[in-house]
Formats: structure tokens, C-alpha cells, sequence
């Protein structure tokens, strides 16, 4: 039962994460999404039409920077016994993207490319995030970065309850598990769009030092 438990509170942490980083580069750090980097190309296809300079093709540097990522949660997982270190390592990038605002910030030498360097830190975080919800699957309710499938879920499992009712016990635990997934998902982005804009960049610590503590949590396990 313990473990169940921990599974539905890091479903909710890593969703929430993921809403909240994916919100915050995209409001903060000229559109770029960095869990969805899919999106990025849509949003690069836009600013190519719509006349953009040599900025826009930063875009599409996050595809190259999500693989390796991915990657190097894949050499992780192979070299360690706890599941949650690729976690460990996600925060810790956060912690120093946001540190690293504040920083430049601070000494006043905060440029556009420093931006782009920050955003691209968290799209390698997003990255090592979804790795462990590849290799990880049981760790959690579902993908935590993208809700598409989710959804799917959802509706699906809602069809169902509207036709059965509530008698089908798998059913209804599984739309239970998507609507933790997508609730979370969506909360983050909330939290993510108000300190984008209210706060900017720096504000990745605080998901950052979540995911460590998460990871500390489960050192043991």
C-alpha cells in the first residue's frame, strides 16, 4: 500500500514539474517548450514565416539537446541502483539554470544568449526526465511530460464509465490515474505561466530542489 501511495505522489510531483518547466521556458525564454520539444517546431515554422531573424532556428536546437539527454539518462540508469538518480540529476541542472539567472542577473551580463543557454539546460533536464519515464514505467500513473496520451486514456475510460457506470473497479481506478497525471500537468502549467512571467527563469529552482528532495526521499529504495 506504501508503495502505491509514493507511485500517485510522484505521478502528481513529476507532472507538475513538467506543466511548470515546459510553461516557464515557453513564457520566459522566447516560446521555447522544453518537455514538449515537439511543439518547437511549430513554433519555429511560425517565426520562419512570420519574417523572424536568426533567433528563431534556436528552436530547433532542442531536439539534438532532448536526444543527448535522453541518452545520458539511459548511461545513468545502467550505472546506478537507484532508479531516482536520473531525477537527482534533473534537479540538480534546474537548481543551476535558476541559480545561474539570478547570477547574470544580478551582475547585470543577463543577455539573450544566456536565456537561450538557460532554456536549453532545462530542455536537458525535461530530457532526463523522460528517460525515466521510458525506462522506469512502473515508477508512475503514465507519461509525465506529455498528457496527449493521457487524455486518450481518460476519454476512453470515461466512455466506458458512462456506459457501465461505476461497476468496472480497473476502469475507474484508471481514469483515477489520468486524472492525477493531467490535473498535475495542468497545475504546473498555471504555477509555470505566473512565475514565467512574474519572475522569469530563476524560478526553475524551486522544481529543481523539488526533484532533489524526491530523490533523497528514495535514496534508500
Amino acid at each position: 500500500m506504501e508503495i502505491q501511495k509514493n507511485i500517485w505522489y510522484v505521478t502528481l510531483l513529476l507532472t507538475m514539474i513538467a506543466g511548470y518547466c515546459d510553461t516557464v521556458t515557453f513564457v520566459a525564454a522566447d516560446s521555447i517548450f522544453s518537455a514538449h520539444v515537439t511543439g518547437n517546431f511549430i513554433v519555429f515554422a511560425y517565426q520562419i514565416i512570420k519574417g523572424s531573424d536568426l533567433h528563431a532556428w534556436v528552436k530547433l536546437l532542442t531536439f539534438p539537446v532532448f536526444i543527448l539527454a535522453v541518452i545520458t539518462g539511459g548511461r545513468i540508469a545502467l550505472k546506478s541502483v537507484n532508479h531516482y538518480t536520473i531525477l537527482f540529476w534533473e534537479g540538480i541542472l534546474l537548481v543551476l539554470g535558476g541559480i545561474a539567472t539570478y547570477v547574470f542577473g544580478y551582475l547585470e551580463i543577463f543577455s539573450e544568449w544566456t536565456m537561450y543557454a538557460v532554456a536549453m539546460t532545462t530542455v536537458f533536464a525535461m530530457g532526463l526526465q523522460n528517460a525515466f519515464g521510458k525506462l522506469y514505467a512502473k515508477e508512475t500513473h503514465g507519461p509525465t511530460t506529455m498528457m496527449t496520451g493521457n487524455v486518450t486514456q481518460a476519454s476512453l475510460d470515461l466512455g466506458n464509465l458512462l456506459k457501465n457506470g461505476l461497476k468496472d473497479a480497473d476502469v475507474l481506478l484508471s481514469f483515477k490515474k489520468q486524472l492525477v497525471t493531467i490535473t498535475g500537468f495542468l497545475t504546473g502549467c498555471f504555477l509555470g505561466a505566473i512565475a514565467g512571467k512574474f519572475f522569469g527563469l530563476g524560478t526553475l529552482v524551486l522544481p529543481g530542489a523539488a526533484m532533489i528532495i524526491c530523490y533523497l526521499y528514495h535514496r534508500e529504495w
